[in-house]
């Protein structure tokens, strides 16, 4: 697998691109996913989907966002995360292949709000937060069922930030589908005494999302 890092100007600051390169003769699409709040590219889920993909002829950029790439502890604002976002597009857009746009976590909410208006393929939300812990009246459905393009999330069954049984029902005019990972937490991981191991549970998640890809009317 051929894997190679970009650094891009945008408004919000310099972003970074790992590219996962497509093993394939001729690649279909390309998978753009960030990173949370809480963590980086190094994420147990994005790390996979990397490793799994590009066989299937999938590239998939991991980016990292500026406030990332600077060393900064903190996330920035929503709307510089989503200005960051825009200014990286027409990198991952060059090679003229379609965009599916991504995140786990706040990069979730990132591509969701973005999608859109950049004229993403599609959303891939990884562990969406719908609400903050403990706070269910705090809803962020709106984002996710306003996202206008067709959108997978993928769910961990205990995720404190909204299990898949919180999720509203998808609507005729903002459908999506959901994917949920049995025993899985936020970061997607899951209990040694579960009845699904840490390598089942990925499986879970890169199978949706490959399957989900390959539906895709791109």
């Amino acid at each position: 697998m051929t894997t190679r890092t970009e650094s891009v100007d945008t408004p919000a600051g310099e972003a970074r691109i790992t590219w996962h390169e497509a093993v394939t003769a001729q690649p279909r699409l390309v998978l753009a996913v960030s990173h949370g709040a809480g963590g980086g590219i190094e994420a147990r889920d994005l790390r996979a989907l990397a490793a799994a993909l590009p066989a299937r002829g999938i590239a998939v950029a991991l980016v990292e966002q500026p406030w990332r790439v600077a060393g900064k502890k903190v996330a920035a604002a929503p709307g510089v995360l989503d200005e960051g976002w825009r200014g990286l597009w027409p990198a991952l857009a060059e090679s003229g292949l379609p965009v599916v746009a991504g995140g786990r976590s706040a990069g979730a909410r990132v591509a969701c709000r973005t999608a859109a208006g950049l004229g993403a393929a599609g959303v891939l939300a990884l562990a969406f937060p719908l609400h903050p812990p403990g706070r269910p009246e705090k809803s962020r459905a709106g984002e996710l069922t306003g996202a206008g393009r067709p959108t997978l999330v993928v769910q961990g069954g205990r995720d404190p930030f909204g299990h898949p049984g919180e999720f509203p029902p998808p609507g005729a005019q903002d459908p999506y589908e959901l994917v949920e990972v049995a025993y899985a937490d936020h970061g997607f991981a899951v209990p040694k005494k579960a009845d699904t191991t840490q390598e089942e549970a990925l499986v879970t998640i890169t199978e949706a999302v490959a399957e989900w890809l390959a539906r895709l009317p791109v």
